[in-house]
């Protein structure tokens, strides 16, 4: 469910949503991590999609003014990154956040959230399709575009790119609050005392690079437009954008 289909989501819901998608990412995982060969061929996917994200948004990385945003969205929201750590924090103190975050922190994180579940659904389907081809190191552009049809689901992969945007818009709208930083700082010890390091690290990642930035609207719309343009590409037949 995206937050731009539910503006006027309430606490209890957020809460809600975010209970399952957290719980549906943990299951995917599970299951992958339960057979080596499919926990294997899951990574091997993930590294060639990473290398994927590095090719084409090369100059985003390689910007002074987007390079650290760059980087935190193709590790932190859309690569390859293993949010298991993060995720089962946040499960762990949901009753909590519900009840001291406000609601706009609260659909900021499901955001978030709803990426990881989407992804490890889609990545899921990914793997299955792909099956051996995914035990070499080299899988070919043509062998994952002819996947990546065979999976299908265009729904998905639009929802998909569209929650990167909206947690890109979301996440800038968070760092431009004056108190937020001070409290992430303060926050840095007790978080790592009370086993929260990874959801706490998340969070100020997420501010530091998208604070840099001085506005995110044009580096979210590279993003975008970029993630669309692959993702037709590949489902008209081809292996990337003309």
């Amino acid at each position: 469910m995206g937050s731009d289909a539910h503006p006027d989501l309430d606490r209890a819901t957020c809460s809600a949503a975010l209970a399952a998608f957290i719980a549906e990412a943990r299951d995917l995982r599970l299951a992958a991590a339960a057979d080596p060969v499919i926990e294997r061929r899951r990574a091997n996917l993930r590294a060639w999609q990473a290398a994927r994200l590095a090719r084409t948004h090369a100059d985003l990385l390689a910007s002074e003014r987007y390079g650290e945003a760059a980087a935190f969205f193709l590790s932190d929201l859309y690569g390859p990154k293993d949010f298991g750590e993060r995720d089962s924090e946040l499960e762990r103190i949901l009753p909590l956040m519900t009840t001291i975050l406000p609601v706009s922190g609260l659909r900021t994180l499901l955001l978030a959230i709803e990426v990881d579940a989407l992804s490890e659904r889609l990545d899921a389907a990914m793997v299955g399709v792909l099956g051996a081809r995914l035990d070499a190191p080299d899988l070919s552009d043509n062998a994952y575009a002819s996947a990546y049809r065979e999976v299908g689901d265009r729904p998905g992969r639009e929802t998909q790119i569209r929650l990167i945007g909206e947690t890109g818009e979301a996440l800038d709208a968070f760092a431009q609050k004056p108190f937020v930083r001070m409290t992430l700082k303060m926050m840095h010890g007790p978080a790592r005392m009370a086993g929260l390091g990874e959801l706490h690290a998340f969070l100020e990642r997420g501010f530091d690079a998208f604070r840099t930035m001085r506005g995110a609207s044009e580096f979210l719309d590279f993003i975008v437009s970029r993630e669309r343009a692959f993702s037709v590409a590949l489902l008209s037949g081809g292996t990337q954008p003309s």
